[in-house]
């Protein structure tokens, strides 16, 4: 019994101070990143609910799909002035905190309410680019495949104008995808994207 009451006592003790330790850990980790949160809100909002409509909303985005954006803004695969400025100095790790801190918010509710004229052609697209593949049927997308659905639509129809017009060139599929749909067709997937509520 005295044995095995050493044993509790030494598991028990080994369980607090492993948690602490990478408690202290995540804190330092967290403090590292801080101050770039807070520039990453300046335009993004705080905890990534951005209202300025032309920026994409970041609370709730997933983390995969948000960290390989850094990566690849990093590397100037993702072409952004603005954004290849801010994210030169980021290292790796820096990166999945902030992609990890950003996934972990609450999605905003937005405002954006769908041009109930322009659902059909939306819905026109969706089937044609089989978008639920990717992006499932709620579009909120999974792992390494964006959230769509409640998006900012001025920030929509320029992502996909840009896949379309190969000025965003991360993703091939998706130029080749987007220059199929014409400009009308873009604007009321846009237009639908953000007003549609999982």
């Amino acid at each position: 019994m005295f044995q095995k009451n050493i044993i509790t006592t030494l598991f028990a003790l080994f369980f607090f101070t492993t948690l602490s330790a990478q408690e202290a850990e995540s804190e330092a980790m967290n403090e590292k990143i801080k101050g770039k949160i807070q520039i990453c809100v300046s335009c993004h909002g705080e905890q990534g609910a951005t209202i300025m409509p032309v920026y994409p909303i970041l609370a709730g985005q997933n983390f995969y799909y948000a960290y390989v954006q850094l990566k690849d803004l990093k590397s100037g695969l993702r072409k952004n002035e603005i954004m290849a400025a801010m994210v030169q100095d980021l290292e790796k790790d820096e990166m999945k905190l902030l992609a990890s801190h950003f996934s972990e918010q609450a999605w905003p509710e937005t405002k954006h309410k769908s041009d109930a004229e322009k659902t059909n052609i939306a819905k026109m697209a969706i089937d044609a680019g089989q978008c639920v593949q990717c992006h499932r049927g709620g579009f909120e997308g999974e792992s390494r495949n964006p959230r769509l659905s409640g998006q900012n639509y001025e920030y929509l129809k320029k992502t996909m104008l840009d896949f379309k017009n190969k000025v965003r060139t991360n993703s091939a599929a998706k130029s080749s995808l987007f220059v199929t749909f014409s400009d009308e067709e873009i604007d009321a997937l846009a237009d639908y994207l953000a007003g549609f509520t999982p």
